[in-house]
């Protein structure tokens, strides 16, 4: 397994839930963290955490909807640092009326746009700067929704994942004999703040028995510890318990 000491991350949607479980995770193992997301705030909060605690995170504030800020991001990270290790391009978004019969087609709008090309501008960016150096990882948080049909994740946000493991596979196609991985993480139901756009409410003592955003980080470090002749293209994690579904969850 590799030692990640010294390499350099750049995490999007870091300012909670999975991207800040892996910030810190990331930081823990000595790789030094740019954290991304539309909201100061969140970011400023895991980044202080991480320092306090002997890491080192730097923030970036930027919306992965502006190509061109993207790109700018991931030179600046060239220029300050030298390299850039991984992209863990993980930003997403859902919205509460998410099935046909009551659709709010403005909202399933963001919905692609964020998750699918937000996902290509940050991985974009991250090709340009990674092809050079001949080597680099770009993990992209998908959903068990993108590997099957799940109503209770809904229309667009099922389609945008579906979207997000053919831009994954794409990658390693492509980008394999330039020395660049391409992972996606399938996760089923993460307590992560997405939950609270659920139709329904998912009660808090159930969500203590899923996925953890501590538990997503660590999954990240294993992928980046594995060598650089290992790809691994998919991992698909469920939490233990099987949470029941409620009326008009489908």
């Amino acid at each position: 397994m590799r030692n990640l000491e010294g390499m350099v991350a750049w995490v999007t949607g870091a300012g909670t839930g999975i991207g800040a479980g892996a910030a810190v995770a990331l930081a823990r193992e000595g790789m030094r963290v740019i954290l991304t997301g539309r909201r100061l705030n969140p970011l400023s909060e895991v980044a202080e955490a991480i320092n306090k605690s002997g890491g080192t995170a730097d923030i970036v504030q930027g919306d992965a909807m502006d190509r061109s800020g993207m790109n700018k991001i991931a030179g600046d990270i060239i220029e300050k640092y030298g390299k850039l290790d991984l992209l863990f391009n993980n930003h997403g978004v859902n919205v509460t009326d998410r099935n046909w019969g009551g659709g709010n087609l403005e909202g399933w709008d963001e919905v692609i746009d964020v998750n699918v090309k937000g996902a290509y501008n940050c991985a974009h960016a991250a090709l340009e700067v990674m092809r050079p150096q001949g080597e680099g990882t770009i993990i992209t948080t998908s959903s068990k929704a993108g590997v099957g049909y799940s109503p209770r994740a809904g229309v667009a946000y099922g389609a945008s994942k579906h979207a997000v493991m053919a831009l994954n596979q794409l990658m390693n196609i492509e980008e394999g004999n330039n020395g660049i991985r391409a992972c996606v993480l399938s996760p089923g139901e993460v307590d992560t703040p997405i939950l609270d756009y659920r139709p329904i409410p998912v009660p808090k003592e159930e969500r203590e028995r899923l996925i953890q955003s501590e538990d997503m980080g660590e999954i990240v470090v294993f992928i980046m510890k594995m060598p650089p002749r290992v790809t691994l293209n998919e991992v698909i994690i469920s939490p233990t318990y099987t949470r029941k579904l409620q009326p008009g969850e489908g």
